[in-house]
């Protein structure tokens, strides 16, 4: 069974920084990609990053300087670098990983972490 362990969610205040971690254990072929999402109460869940397998990486508007997305693909995990955190930055933060399984059929499966609390004062 896939698993995705998320770590590194707390409080801190405003301009302050979080390292977020996610990794990905079980009968993995092969990671096409690795991101982080949110989800605000009230609100939609939103992509904040992405990391594919070539390298190329993707950030939403609204954090894009202030938050780093990194893969070490030897350890199947994602990191989320937060930086001059901003209260609109709180939310439940979900690790996804888009992947294959070994001995599947299906190349691009979608696994969700169990999400963590990112909380940040004003």
């Amino acid at each position: 069974q896939v698993q995705l362990v998320e770590s590194g969610g707390g409080l801190v205040q405003a301009g302050g920084s979080l390292r977020l971690s996610c990794a990905a254990s079980g009968p993995i072929f092969s990671i096409n990609a690795m991101g982080w999402y949110r989800q605000a109460p009230g609100k939609q869940r939103e992509l904040v990053a992405i990391a594919m397998s070539g390298g190329s990486t993707n950030y939403t508007d609204s954090v894009k300087g202030r938050v780093t997305i990194s893969r070490d693909n030897a350890k199947n995990t994602v990191y989320l670098q937060m930086n001059s955190l901003k209260p609109e930055d709180t939310a439940v933060y979900y690790c996804n990983a888009n992947l294959r399984r070994r001995g599947s059929f299906y190349y691009n499966e979608n696994y969700w972490g169990q999400g963590t609390q990112v909380t940040v004062s004003s």
